[in-house]
């Protein structure tokens, strides 16, 4: 057994040694599940009164005591019919069991002393410890609780949903609070509101984004960069409607599997427009609007193209999970025989992306034919070598991710890590046997018949506001030189240095670096604590010595400091940090 596979097995029997406690505390509970998750697990309950976070010190106590006495957990084996029998009380579990064939043979486990007396039992395949011995009553933690609804239905009974999680050792569970505290410090909310770089306002539309100055420099920057290095990998840029009619999405078979995530159609010239959720089928038409012939392919068409989906409000969060966003997107039309160079550039250039904003632990998941998928299995079968051969091709780790693809076509989902090993599923490369059929595309081949052509959707950094939160988190809201809305701080000792230091503001921006001076009357020490605050990568602080031989003192915003530098030699230090994409200062 792993170690990861020993964790879970012992996450799973902490999540029922929970709920023994809490049926116990708390008699007429009525328990629904409680699996082992990431870091830990989680039970849902229906209470006959509300829970309240003030509750779970007592439920730990009793966990321990359970733990500490020696429980043995053993497996049982019984009929529908005992099942029913034995869980008359509990509806979530009865629910379970009636949905099972009628000669199933259902596995419980049960939690007994030593000897023999029966704490509590749960429908469960297990695995589970055998012992709580062998559970550290000092390697878990209740954490927080929340509501859920039963089986994930708005429309079935709310529950009161418990998280924990549990370790090996009181050590590793040590780490893992110094992990949470860590990331609570790089909390994108937390640090964007500390830095002013966007907003939401429920009042006006939740899950919709408001960049603020310092967040839209940060994305100009991330703009500009995106489409040079479209232009510079051969693609080029399209620019298509916010709105078309229902049956544009009717054709790309949207209303058919998408339709929840669609917002209501708007009476238009008395017919229905849709706001767009994607891009493609505005690409497809452009592509139309000409017969293309083998010598047009391939076409490489990218967009920064704001689309809408709806979103429950109980899960937006923050940048990663919003109701409008803009993707970066780009859709590659190519003949069969282009189609294997065409997925080993683009999985190249993704990875040259992350790498530039320093992600370089990446893995990606090749995800393969579902039930029910459409177009021929040639095209599937070409589709999942091109896939196959550029992940290897880029020695790239990776998994197979088994009927994992769309009904329409395989794919690579990239994964990054961020700087606290955390993983962020970001870049996909989707091919598409579905929209070409359903828009009827076609190219001139080289013997003049008509023929469909290879589709495949490509989305790099996923959106922008998404890949924002990630980069705000990875970097703890201090951007390198290149990235940061401010680049620059230019601190004068004293006023009557301020003259000095606007002359050096003035000739950093003439080099179009991101420059502010701080001529206000506060201590100089103050407005350094301040530049550190905001994150500035340098601050320039200039003085009587500054002025007469026309130099700067560099202060890095860690507290390093640089002997003082001529002013055109700084310049040069942000100009190479900036056109290389450094990370460092």
């Amino acid at each position: 057994m792993s170690h990861e596979e020993k964790l879970a097995v012992i996450r799973h029997s902490v999540s029922h040694v929970m709920a023994a406690a809490v049926t116990t505390l708390f008699p007429g509970t009525r328990i629904a599940i409680g699996p082992a998750i990431e870091h830990g697990f989680y039970y849902d309950f229906l209470f006959p009164y509300p829970l309240t976070p003030e509750d779970l010190p007592a439920i730990e106590a009793e966990m321990k005591r359970i733990i500490d006495s020696h429980q043995d957990f053993v497996k049982v084996l019984v009929s529908r019919e005992e099942a029913l029998a034995r869980f008359a009380e509990e509806p979530f579990k009865k629910e379970l069991i009636e949905a099972l064939p009628s000669d199933a043979e259902i596995s419980l486990y049960e939690i007994r002393s030593p000897q023999g007396k029966l704490l509590w039992a749960d429908l469960c395949l297990g695995p589970h410890v055998a012992n709580t011995r062998e559970i550290h009553s000092g390697a878990f933690a209740l954490m927080s609780i929340a509501g859920a609804y039963w089986r994930g239905d708005e429309t079935k009974a709310m529950l009161t949903r418990i998280y924990g999680t549990a370790w090996e050792t009181p050590k590793d569970l040590k780490a893992y609070r110094a992990f949470l505290e860590e990331v609570e410090k790089r909390d994108h909310r937390r640090i964007a509101k500390e830095l002013d770089l966007y907003s939401t306002h429920e009042e006006a539309g939740a899950g919709l984004i408001y960049w603020h100055p310092m967040g839209g420099r940060i994305r100009a920057v991330i703009e500009d960069f995106w489409r040079a290095e479209q232009y510079r990998n051969g693609y080029e840029l399209l620019y298509t409607p916010h709105i078309g009619k229902e049956w544009l999405w009717e054709t790309s078979g949207h209303l058919d599997f998408y339709k929840g995530n669609m917002y209501a159609p708007m009476p238009i010239d008395q017919e229905n427009y849709l706001i767009k959720p994607m891009n493609c089928p505005f690409h497809i038409l452009i592509y139309k609007n000409t017969q293309r012939s083998y010598r047009d392919l391939p076409l490489r068409w990218a967009e920064l193209g704001t689309v809408y989906r709806y979103e429950r409000s109980g899960v937006l969060h923050g940048l990663l999970r919003v109701r409008g966003f803009t993707q970066d997107d780009a859709h590659i039309f190519c003949t069969p025989e282009q189609i294997e160079h065409e997925i080993q550039e683009v999985l190249r250039f993704s990875l040259n992306m992350w790498n530039v904003f320093g992600f370089s632990a990446i893995k990606a998941y090749l995800a393969t034919k579902p039930e029910g998928s459409v177009g021929e299995q040639s095209r599937w079968d070409q589709a999942l070598e091109s896939l196959k051969k550029a992940i290897e091709q880029e020695n790239l780790p990776y998994e197979i991710d088994e009927g994992g693809g769309a009904f329409y076509g395989p794919k690579i989902d990239l994964k990054i890590k961020d700087a606290l090993g955390r993983e962020w599923q970001m870049t996909t490369i989707q091919f598409d046997f579905n929209e070409p059929e359903r828009f009827d595309m076609t190219y001139i081949a080289a013997d003049g018949s008509r023929k469909r052509p290879y589709m495949v959707h490509r989305a790099l950094l996923g959106s922008l506001e998404r890949f924002f939160g990630v980069l705000i988190e990875h970097f703890g809201g201090a951007f390198p030189p290149w990235l940061a809305p401010e680049q620059v701080a230019v601190i004068p000792v004293s006023e009557a240095f301020n003259g000095y230091a606007q002359a050096v503001e003035a000739k950093l921006k003439t080099h179009n670096i991101r420059v502010t001076v701080d001529i206000g009357t506060e201590r100089m020490n103050a407005k350094i604590r301040e530049c550190q605050r905001r994150k500035i990568p340098y601050m320039l602080v200039v003085g009587q010595r500054e002025q007469d031989e026309q130099t700067v003192a560099v202060r890095l915003r860690d507290g390093q400091q640089i002997a003082p530098l001529p002013i055109e030699q700084f310049i040069q230090r942000i100009h190479d940090k900036t056109i290389t994409h450094a990370l460092d200062l």
